[in-house]
């Protein structure tokens, strides 16, 4: 059973998200705070927190950077009435693993979570198709496919998967077993191959890839 910890300052909205993740088809506990600070304090470690970035007191980047801080194992979703390029690239800069518009249909809603639970990464398609996070040449020729991977080891996989998902190099360090020195080797092999300089683009050229999995090779 997984643990999803709904934060939002509307209890029709958590309410509403309550009953539609019955439909991911996980055995879920699912929580519910209105605020970042209530969510801090009620002292779980959830798996997956689906965070409002505009809530009453302590919202946007402060709020992400909390719940990152308090929360360092749970891949973080945002959630937002807003859809400017800039704010999704910001939020996923600051280690979200996904952004989902709360214009999204209730379909897109749960795939996109289904997407993030298996280990990938979910951006608005419009967004992609705007290109808002900008790589080079070599990035447009790599991302074709998601064979474009295929000349990396599974451990270079794994770090690239676990980094796209908002990891810290210390953490994934830790999670596969290595040196954090080696976890940065391994990331700028995979930065390499997906011709992107930076884990906002690696996040933005995973998602037009469709990537998703979990680490299979930590220990």
């Amino acid at each position: 059973m997984i643990t999803i910890l709904v934060v939002d300052d509307h209890a029709l909205f958590r309410g509403g998200m309550r009953l539609l993740l019955a439909d991911l088809g996980v055995s879920a506990r699912v929580l519910e705070a209105e605020s970042v600070e209530a969510a801090v304090a009620m002292g779980e470690r959830p798996d997956l927190v689906l965070l409002d970035l505009h809530l009453c007191g302590l919202s946007g980047q402060p709020a992400l950077a909390m719940i990152r801080e308090r929360m360092p194992d749970a891949t973080v979703v945002a959630l937002s009435g807003e859809e400017d390029p800039k704010l999704i690239r910001a939020t996923i800069e600051d280690g979200a693993s996904g952004f989902i518009p709360k214009t999204s249909t209730p379909g897109v809603l749960i795939g996109a979570l289904r997407l993030v639970l298996a280990g990938g990464v979910y951006l608005p398609p419009q967004v992609l198709r705007a290109d808002a996070a900008p790589v080079n040449a070599a990035a447009r020729a790599a991302a074709t496919s998601a064979s474009a991977l295929d000349s990396l080891t599974p451990r270079q996989v794994d770090s690239l998967m676990l980094a796209i998902r908002g990891k810290s190099n210390k953490a994934i360090a830790r999670d596969l077993g290595v040196s954090e020195g080696t976890v940065k080797q391994h990331l700028s092999a995979a930065f390499r191959v997906l011709g992107v300089d930076n884990r906002t683009q690696a996040v933005f050229a995973a998602a037009r890839l469709g990537l998703a999995g979990p680490p299979t090779h930590a220990g």
